[in-house]
């Protein structure tokens, strides 16, 4: 046997699952020696490093380069065993491929240097004495340590990873989108502190623990705040004696690559078993999992930020520059992806079908999403391509598509973001009115009424369903106890003066900042988050809350908690023993929210006489919102073939007064019980009440027609 057939014939060394067959002819290619490594032309549209029986294919590409080299690293090693440049007969167009055969996938790492012209005013910067991260790699080296002070970037390296993870019989979920409950959470966050009670603290399988917990609660969706490869220390500060690290990871150094640092163990070569463990687990509990993903600028910064990957291959491709070669910043972050060039749109679609078909992920949240309407000069774009396409790719077409609809260069589009009856989008309008009118704001009764109907005014005048994603509270300030503890933000523990976060938050301290002995206040605080979250669970379209807001966890008052990875932002657990009658009555909510489909979605044209939606005033189908602009009644009907008519009441008084209020004649077969009434901390069961009722201050009353 010639040297040539014997090496095409040698079996894979590393015992992965040989899921990839060679073209026919791959083998009649002769084959070329470099560094001592037996090579040929690689598969061309197989981007990054995949074993392949007898070897690697790696697959690279760069618009402006030109030459290639790949790099070949002992474990952990930071300067290269074997230096394998690209032969130019070895590149189709801007694509550079090779396979290199008898490698050991669990023996090495791998980076590229990339050569080019140098012209900054152009935005090229190639530089061939860089170490590059490949884009498109599965899984990145040098960071899988929490908090490592050793220099990021140049050590920046990849592993091959082993795609051989079995799913069983494990089947998507598949929820509709009006019957979800979203919870947000950080990865680490959520159980690291030791009050937690978990055995892998901080990482993928600590959640896994938690997942009966979650269970318990109700919600059927989990948002897991970034979750790809990010780096931790850009930024890192101490500030009063306090390691200050970017904790909640919108930084992207690679997006296709897990985050090393949250797993309970190192995983070389398997990278992200880990997380699809807990992806399966949580399947097979019957709920979702979304990524907050982060595609509106990456960690390399500005001219002044890091250079590891994106800047050395294609800089003026990769990212939106000025004319004279600076970066626009529409992120707030130093830079922004190019989203709509056609290589960038390659890239972010590749990415968001791998993470679908090979972690089997069921939603994604878009961070900024403005920006990925943005045209290359930066000016919104009618119809986005990268937006459209998202929207009408077949893998995609089960995914939940959720939009943060602006940016940080002031383009906000709530309401109006390119959706195709497929993108929904945070109600960030929800949050703004809900909470103005809960504080009790003269005039707000109104916009809080149409924020709960489904913000009927924003998104049903283009025909958009299941739109909204409502929410009062998310990683992005108070936490919801805070909204009610605190007038005013204090970060002064970051490090900038208490100049970061937002200063519009529309929080009240019912009547002392922070924390307090005031049985009062506290009584007061406890019905105020009991008020929020009762809205929240009878408001049409899709519910999301924060982690910990069911048992009252605070931040002290921070509401940029960006970059405190200490106790400011971990749960703390021993708060769920202290506010079981928080716990109780957000599982009580939850469950009644899904025991009444009227609540979540327009069933008919209404029942008993009544109109799918209506509001009252303290009179029935008098108009609330000009003789007590501080009081909301919402009457939701329908009728389903099963079930019958459905009826249900909603009395919402922000004022700090009782009222008196009178209910819409039913049928004379019903009548009304009353289902909430959050002025008790503990909710009786339903019973029957007349015509009229008494609401008392700042409390929510919900009533159903029997």
């Amino acid at each position: 046997m010639n040297e040539e057939k014997r090496a095409a014939a040698q079996p894979a060394t590393d015992g992965s699952v040989e899921k990839l067959s060679l073209p026919r002819n791959i083998h009649m290619v002769p084959l070329n020696y470099i560094s001592g490594f037996a090579v040929r032309p690689g598969l061309y549209d197989i981007y990054g490093a995949t074993a392949i029986p007898g070897g690697v294919n790696f697959t690279v590409y760069s618009y402006g380069a030109t030459s290639i080299e790949l790099l070949l690293f002992h474990r952990e090693a930071h300067e290269p065993f074997a230096v394998l440049p690209f032969p130019q007969h070895y590149r189709i167009g801007n694509v550079y491929s090779m396979i290199v055969f008898k490698l050991n996938i669990e023996e090495f790492e791998y980076a590229y240097r990339v050569d080019g012209p140098y012209e900054p005013e152009k935005g090229k910067l190639f530089d061939k004495t860089k170490y590059l991260l490949d884009p498109y790699a599965r899984a990145v080296t040098g960071q899988s340590r929490w908090g490592d002070t050793t220099p990021r970037g140049q050590h920046y390296k990849a592993r091959v990873v082993k795609d051989d993870f079995d799913w069983g019989d494990s089947r998507l979920p598949l929820i509709p989108m009006e019957d979800l409950v979203i919870y947000e959470l950080h990865v680490r966050g959520f159980t690291k502190d030791g009050s937690a009670g978990v055995q892998y603290p901080g990482t993928f399988a600590g959640l896994m623990e938690k997942l009966p917990y979650l269970k318990s609660l109700g919600v059927n969706a989990i948002e897991l705040m970034p979750i790809f490869e990010f780096d931790e220390m850009q930024d890192y500060r101490e500030v009063d004696g306090q390691k200050l690290y970017n904790y909640w990871g919108y930084n992207t150094v690679c997006f296709f690559a897990p985050n090393t640092s949250y797993t309970a163990s190192t995983e070389y070569n398997r990278e992200g078993n880990e997380l699809k463990n807990l992806i399966r687990a949580c399947h097979r509990q019957g709920m979702e999992v979304y990524l907050d993903v982060v595609f509106n600028h990456t960690a390399e910064g500005n001219e002044k930020g890091p250079f590891f990957s994106f800047k050395g291959f294609d800089n003026n491709i990769y990212y939106l520059l000025t004319p004279d070669g600076k970066y626009y910043n529409f992120s707030g972050c130093g830079n922004t992806l190019n989203c709509n060039h056609p290589m960038v749109h390659q890239l972010i679609m590749n990415c968001l079908r791998y993470w679908v078909t090979a972690y089997r992920v069921d939603g994604f949240r878009f961070d900024l999403a403005s920006i990925l309407g943005r045209n290359e000069d930066g000016t919104p774009m009618n119809k986005p391509p990268l937006l459209q396409a998202v929207a009408f790719d077949p893998i995609l077409g089960d995914v939940k598509l959720i939009a943060e609809a602006w940016d940080a260069g002031g383009l906000y589009q709530v309401g109006t973001f390119p959706a195709w009856n497929r993108w929904a989008e945070w109600n960030g309008r929800y949050r703004d009115d809900v909470r103005r009118y809960l504080k009790g704001d003269a005039g707000c009764a109104q916009a809080a009424a149409l924020r709960l109907v489904g913000s009927q005014d924003i998104y049903e005048v283009s025909g958009r369903k299941n739109a909204s994603v409502n929410f009062i509270t998310c990683h992005d300030g108070f936490t919801l106890w805070d909204l009610f503890s605190y007038n005013a933000k204090h970060n002064l523990k970051n490090g900038w003066g208490n100049t970061d976060g937002a200063n519009d938050n529309n929080s009240w301290n019912c009547g002392e900042e922070g924390p307090t002995s005031d049985p009062e206040i506290n009584a007061l605080r406890r019905r105020m988050v009991r008020n929020a979250f009762a809205l929240l669970m009878c408001s049409r379209g899709i519910p999301m809350f924060l982690a910990g807001d069911e048992f009252g966890n605070s931040q002290s008052g921070n509401n940029n908690a960006y970059c405190q990875d200490n106790a400011i932002s971990w749960l703390d657990w021993t708060l769920l023993e202290r506010n079981q009658d928080i716990f109780r009555f957000f599982q009580y909510m939850i469950r009644f929210r899904m025991e009444h489909r009227i609540l979540r979605t327009n069933l008919s044209d209404g029942a008993c006489g009544f109109p799918d939606v209506s509001f009252h005033g303290v009179e029935p189908w008098r108009d609330a919102f000009e003789d007590y602009d501080r009081y909301v009644g919402i009457l939701f009907a329908g009728s389903e073939r099963n079930t019958g008519p459905q009826v249900i009441y909603v009395a919402s008084n922000a004022y700090w007064e009782p009222l008196d209020v009178t209910l819409p004649e039913l049928p004379a077969s019903m009548c009304w019980e009353l289902a909430v009434d959050t002025w008790e901390a503990a909710q009786p069961p339903c019973r029957s009440v007349g015509g009229c009722f008494s609401i008392q201050p700042r409390s929510v009353m919900v009533f159903i027609g029997r």
